[in-house]
């Protein structure tokens, strides 16, 4: 699996509207009001903040991963948006985030969320990869981002 596996353009903000982290989180949860592969969406939306609590998943950079997992989803769910207004994260390095990937899996595949986790963050510890995303203006070219950078990882 990759991560354009389980990303599309109805799963990509190119533009978010929220100013804060909060309401960035949820406008990507969003996205997956009416996916099939979601049980509950108030219970994915629940364990992404709950996760969020314990630690900021700002990681640096102007990147955040907010993720989480839960049995209210029936398979690992993926969600991107960017934005050009700063948001305050609380990331570990005390800069505003501008890009953010949500990442919500299913408690019994937790191998594969971790091997995820790590390849975006990988990917997104690139600063030629981040600044690509962060110039893209339509959800086609972010998509166009990912698959060309993916080419250099193998299957999660």
């Amino acid at each position: 699996m990759k991560v354009l596996d389980l990303l599309n353009d109805k799963y990509v903000i190119p533009d978010l509207k929220g100013q804060t982290k909060d309401e960035v989180i949820n406008e990507l949860i969003d996205l997956f009001k009416d996916d099939p592969r979601v049980i509950d969406l108030e219970k994915v939306r629940e364990a992404v903040l709950e996760r969020e609590k314990i630690m900021s998943t700002g990681v640096g950079k102007g990147f955040a991963i907010p993720h989480g997992k839960t049995n209210t989803v029936n398979d690992i769910l993926a969600a991107f948006g960017k934005t050009s207004r700063a948001i305050e994260y609380d990331s570990l390095d005390g800069h505003p985030v501008y890009l953010v990937f949500l990442l919500v899996g299913k408690d019994n595949l937790v191998s594969k969320h971790i091997k995820l986790l790590s390849r975006i963050s990988r990917m997104m510890n690139k600063d030629e990869f981040r600044e690509s995303l962060i110039k893209a203006k339509t959800a086609e070219e972010i998509l166009s981002i990912f698959k060309k950078e993916e080419e250099n990882y193998f299957e999660v």
